[in-house]
């Protein structure tokens, strides 16, 4: 299926996916959660292919993640970011994430890949698609208890990753 006959199904999703996203960046981010899932279906492109819902959201999840990152580093570029924002919890560990932060999560989550790719799209899944433990099982072909684990695993990377 092409993103043109994918988004009508999904478009409430990433919409509240996207609200969600822009709920944690800074007032003054020139998108707002429209303007992000616009942004998601162009860079996914009419020529783009997908088999299921769960691809096409897997995909989705990758742009958004460089979205927000594309415009974090093109705020600190230009020295007008600055201010924290909102945080992301990974249990007892929290990330903040103002533009400093989200490029440093990026980083860390490209690093991350070389070691583990699975678990790193498994992180990229839960953190920038909000989706659930079994919908990340289903879209990486992991049986639930396996997610687990491997999100456990990918917590537990991350925290020793991005500690000061």
């Amino acid at each position: 299926m092409t993103p043109d006959e994918l988004l009508p199904q999904v478009y409430d999703e990433l919409r509240r996916l996207a609200a969600a996203k822009m709920r944690n960046e800074t007032p003054e981010h020139t998108l707002d959660a429209t303007g992000l899932v616009h942004e998601v279906f162009l860079k996914l492109g009419a020529d783009e292919s997908f088999a299921t819902k769960s691809s096409f959201m897997r995909a989705a999840a990758i742009a958004m993640r460089r979205i927000l990152v594309d415009h974090a580093r093109a705020r600190m570029a230009s020295k007008r970011g600055g201010t924290e924002a909102a945080k992301v919890t990974f249990q007892d560990f929290v990330i903040p994430l103002a533009d400093p932060a989200i490029i440093e999560l990026d980083e860390a989550l490209k690093r991350f890949k070389d070691v583990d790719s699975q678990a790193a799209e498994l992180v990229q899944l839960r953190y920038f698609s909000n989706l659930t433990n079994a919908d990340v099982s289903e879209a990486l072909g992991l049986s639930p208890r396996s997610a687990d684990r491997l999100w456990a695993y990918a917590k537990a990377w991350l925290i020793r990753e991005l500690s000061p």
